[in-house]
């Protein structure tokens, strides 16, 4: 048993090294994302989903960093990389648009300074839309008019037009007026 293992020993003890540190690292990561979730006072749920993208970053680095500890040369590693975004990049080239409304979620995220509940403008000159924040996805806002009606609207769209807040948690209004 102790000839598989010795020839191995310095690789295992960086793999357990970078499994702690991206731990470290992934922990660290979660964290911020709940302060600043938990002070701009951001659903829940927006929160998981950023846990699912920290997670993400943290699975691809860790694969990266444990082909380097293992032998696997930078210039084969590379060459393994390089075709692997060759073929997602084509293959997602004609659906871009999810990338950037993944993105433009992201942002949104950390700076969008309206909260589900508030009430908003956005000024389009061809279709302007008033409503409320119903909730706020990976992909889109879900938008309730004041008729009723629901609006999806792309997350990438709202960082390119401009909006106003009109009335600040308008649900709470609303909860008030049945009372």
């Amino acid at each position: 048993m102790e000839e598989l293992f010795y020839p191995h020993v310095s690789e295992i003890k960086y793999t357990v090294a970078v499994i702690i540190i991206l731990l470290i690292l992934r922990f660290s990561l979660k964290t911020t994302a709940n302060r600043v979730g938990k002070r701009q006072d951001i659903n829940l749920a927006r929160i998981k989903l950023m846990f699912r993208y920290i997670n993400f970053l943290v699975v691809f680095i860790a694969i990266f960093l444990l082909l380097l500890v293992w032998g696997v040369e930078v210039t084969q590693l590379s060459l393994v990389f390089s075709s692997v975004f060759a073929v997602v990049g084509v293959a997602l080239f004609a659906v871009w648009s999810i990338l950037s409304n993944i993105t433009s979620g992201v942002i949104l995220f950390f700076s969008f300074p309206y909260k589900i509940g508030d009430q908003i403008k956005i000024h389009d000159k061809e279709a302007p839309i008033e409503a409320i924040i119903e909730d706020i996805k990976a992909f889109q806002l879900h938008l309730r008019t004041l008729e009723g009606e629901l609006i999806t609207y792309p997350n990438s769209l709202l960082l390119q037009k401009p909006v106003t807040l009109i009335k600040k948690d308008a649900f709470a209004d609303e909860g008030k007026d049945a009372l």
